[in-house]
């Protein structure tokens, strides 16, 4: 289910089905000009992770807003606050949060965090419509959804 008034008017009616929450987390800057098609481009690709997971996962799976944090923000603060946005989740009956991420800056703060932070290396380049790219993203999204079923 995703965060539309469609799913979520579904979840309410079975929300005791739905136990894990898909968060991904996304960095923005534009102060980088040489950085920010990569940004978007990774920023993309997370947003076809994220919702080709939610579908291959559908039933159990909630897909919230993206956590949208700036590039270069202390990460301590990031956490604090990325744990506030758990906490919030938790007010349901959701008993896992899966947090993901290209990039490999959470790993020094993963114990810190409230959810599992999954994180991806980083597609850099490329066409998202290739079919040399699909096969990567298919790939990808079948190893993502058995470690995230590792947690159930």
């Amino acid at each position: 289910m995703k965060w539309r008034k469609d799913d979520l008017e579904k979840y309410v009616q079975a929300k005791e089905y739905i136990d894990t929450i898909l968060m991904p987390l996304i960095p923005f800057q534009l102060t980088n000009d040489e950085d920010i098609g990569k940004d978007a481009f990774q920023q993309e690709i997370m947003t076809i992770f994220a919702n080709e997971i939610e579908q291959e996962l559908s039933g159990r799976v909630l897909l919230i807003p993206s956590y949208f944090y700036l590039k270069d923000a202390e990460k301590a603060i990031e956490v604090e606050r990325l744990n506030q946005w758990i906490s919030e989740t938790e007010k349901q009956p959701f008993n896992h949060t899966i947090l993901l991420t290209f990039d490999p800056s959470w790993r020094k703060h993963e114990k810190e965090l409230a959810g599992d932070l999954l994180w991806l290396p980083g597609i850099q380049t490329g066409d998202i419509h290739s079919n040399e790219m699909q096969s990567v993203i298919r790939d990808q999204i079948s190893q993502l959804s058995e470690i995230i079923r590792s947690y159930w």
